[in-house]
């Protein structure tokens, strides 16, 4: 049975997506954020926003297919224009560029699902991430990769206070840097993986 269980997953497949999802949520890139709410005294409980996130992630997953589906998109159409979507917000990490902008808002109240959950953690940017993942890997891949970049998201809110201190403004720079080259890569395997498959 468990043998069964790790014939059917990849870990190169779980590792890549885990790598390109992680890059999406960005949530070492998103400390500063996180660190002004709590500045502003607005209490972040990390299990609530994790749980959201994951709830949000799986639907994603399991009924963005189904909404592909009822407006006759193919998925590697969508993966082409998730990548190019992908690609921009790539170009943002890497040259500090602007093409998708989202209004500054005020929060007051709770922040733990919106804006924490959604949209900073599971929005535009990680459905897009998803469903174009679900073209490139197994879904049993993807959902491992959901599931550690959970549990990668509740280590990092947990641990705010601790890299706040320990890691300057330069360390996050270079880490965003990082983690848009490496989004901007798969963003093009995705899109020219995809238009190899429709012109076969």
């Amino acid at each position: 049975m468990i043998s069964d269980f790790f014939g059917q997953i990849s870990f190169f497949g779980i590792f890549s997506a885990f790598i390109f999802l992680i890059a999406i949520i960005d949530p070492v890139g998103n400390i500063p954020v996180t660190i002004d709410m709590e500045a502003r005294g607005l209490k972040i409980n990390s299990f609530l926003v994790c749980l959201v996130s994951f709830i949000i992630l799986m639907a994603f997953l399991f009924f963005g297919d189904l909404l592909l589906k009822l407006f006759n998109i193919p998925i590697e159409y969508f993966a082409i224009a998730g990548g190019f979507i992908i690609f921009l917000m790539s170009m943002e990490m890497v040259f500090d560029m602007t093409f998708l902008t989202t209004p500054e808002l005020q929060y007051t109240g709770s922040v733990n699902i919106v804006p924490l959950a959604f949209p900073l953690y599971a929005g535009p940017g990680t459905f897009t991430a998803v469903i174009s993942l679900t073209a490139e890997y197994s879904t049993l891949d993807v959902i491992c990769a959901i599931v550690l970049n959970i549990i990668a998201l509740y280590i990092i809110l947990k641990g705010t206070s601790w890299l706040s201190k320990h890691l300057s403004q330069t360390t996050l720079y270079i880490i965003r840097k990082f983690f848009g080259i490496i989004v901007m890569a798969i963003a093009v395997k995705l899109m020219f993986g995809n238009l190899v498959l429709i012109f076969k």
